[in-house]
């Protein structure tokens, strides 16, 4: 847990000598990079196994002006709509840390024309605009090392399975079953209710996808989580009947201004409920 890995860091500053966490596996490394900037002493050791980071307690910070980046577990909605439909679409200030960027791996794995320009660091973190074109998808199978780079981007990675040719298989990804809502589960019900075939398993999803847009039609059970209403909304953007979500309100809780703003993209949401 990244969240783990930052408060026991933060506590850190003001403790005297070394705080070291010990992770399996790497996790997001916002804070050791904003830190670093910030002037902490931030030291990371690969292990066989995982790797250590150290924080020397009581630093000198210095305070300093930053760009925060675009989030790209939020710009990964507008750009798998960009994939989709006819035209594309640049999304900029995106983070490009390596550590979060497995869906763009993925989407590039499947065809997709994915580009980065502007490309610069700020604030200890790697940023760029990010361009995608309509292209023709293929099935591919995501291993569960990629996991940890994309971890909530799996369920809109689901809907550009969905249009592509061939089978998609997400490996590994039992994590999703305790996340706002059982996602894998929410994944399945929904692509089923949208004409796309699913196997499910513990912790695994294979998605059939036919090489179009799936028929669509469905009205889905977002479970209250934002995730997969967005996902499900931009795949209504590409099926031949509108896709419905039950409940568009717990959208704000990662992206307020969802709706007007892929709207001003050309998509064509009708507010049901949802947040402006």
């Amino acid at each position: 847990s990244a969240q783990v890995k930052s408060a026991i860091l933060l506590a850190g500053l003001n403790t005297r000598g070394q705080t070291t966490v010990i992770e399996p596996a790497p996790s997001r490394n916002h804070t050791e990079n904003l830190l670093s900037h910030f002037g902490a002493e931030v030291t990371v050791q690969d292990l066989t196994s995982g790797r250590a980071i150290t924080l020397i307690g009581y630093p000198e910070l210095l305070a300093k002006d930053i760009q925060v980046p675009a989030d790209i577990s939020s710009a990964a909605f507008p750009l798998v709509a960009g994939l989709l439909c006819p035209g594309g679409v640049t999304v900029e200030n995106v983070s490009l840390n390596p550590l979060r960027t497995g869906l763009l791996d993925c989407l590039r794995d499947m065809g997709a024309t994915v580009t980065l320009g502007n490309e610069r660091f700020c604030g200890g973190e790697a940023i760029g605009d990010v361009t995608v074109d309509q292209s023709t998808l293929h099935g591919i199978t995501v291993p569960a090392v990629r996991a940890p780079s994309m971890i909530d981007e799996y369920p809109i990675l689901a809907m550009a399975a969905a249009c592509a040719t061939g089978d998609t298989v997400f490996e590994g990804v039992g994590e999703l079953r305790v996340k706002e809502s059982d996602r894998l589960g929410s994944l399945a019900a929904g692509l089923g209710a949208c004409g796309v075939a699913v196997g499910e398993t513990r912790d695994s999803l294979t998605i059939h996808g036919k090489g179009n847009a799936p028929n669509g039609g469905g009205c889905v059970s977002t479970h209250m989580d934002h995730r997969i209403a967005m996902s499900f909304l931009v795949l209504g953007m590409v099926t031949a009947a509108p896709v419905t979500v039950d409940d568009g309100t717990p959208i704000a809780t990662s992206f307020p201004g969802f709706v007007s703003l892929m709207n001003g993209a050309g998509a064509c949401f009708e507010d049901g409920g949802f947040p402006s």
